[in-house]
């Protein structure tokens, strides 16, 4: 890939509750103009799949190779990005569970995300929120100027799927 390739950051994010699921994808050129926000509900899906569904849909939406910055809370993907897909790719999307081969969790959209990141290079980085403490006789600290691990990208996380 040249080095030239157009630089994108992509947050990705997922909700559930009891009975439905929401991802969210933004995707923003690197000089921060939004390019492409999306989002969806799919029901009777939590958690993993969702926080994945949300990784998929933002780099399939990318249209040519390019340079991803990809900014998620989530440990899972970011784990199997770091160290689990090469490994899941060369054992035919399987892994080794207390002595036997057990097919990947969600293998579908890891085997997508394997096929994006053959065209794109991306990075993986942790998105962070420190949830406000309560203080005395429940005081809210969320715009305590001594809560500092509250950054901008907390503070939108907040609003994240409100329109």
């Amino acid at each position: 890939m040249i080095s030239s390739a157009p630089h994108y950051l992509l947050l990705a994010d997922a909700e559930a509750d009891a009975d439905t699921g929401r991802w969210h994808f933004e995707l923003q050129e690197d000089n921060g103009h939004r390019r492409l926000s999306a989002a969806d509900s799919e029901p009777d899906m939590t958690g993993e799949r969702l926080e994945l569904l949300s990784v998929v849909r933002g780099l399939e939406a990318i249209d040519q190779p390019s340079r991803v910055t990809l900014l998620t809370q989530s440990r899972y993907v970011r784990r199997v990005l770091s160290v689990g897909l090469d490994e899941w790719r060369e054992n035919d999307w399987c892994w080794e569970h207390y002595g036997s081969w057990v097919p990947v969790k969600h293998r579908d959209l890891w085997q997508r995300v394997d096929t994006a990141m053959k065209y794109h290079q991306v990075e993986c980085r942790t998105w962070r929120v420190d949830r406000p403490h309560g203080g005395a006789e429940g005081e809210n600290r969320l715009n305590n100027e001594h809560s500092p691990r509250l950054t901008a990208a907390g503070r939108r996380r907040r609003t994240f799927f409100q329109r």
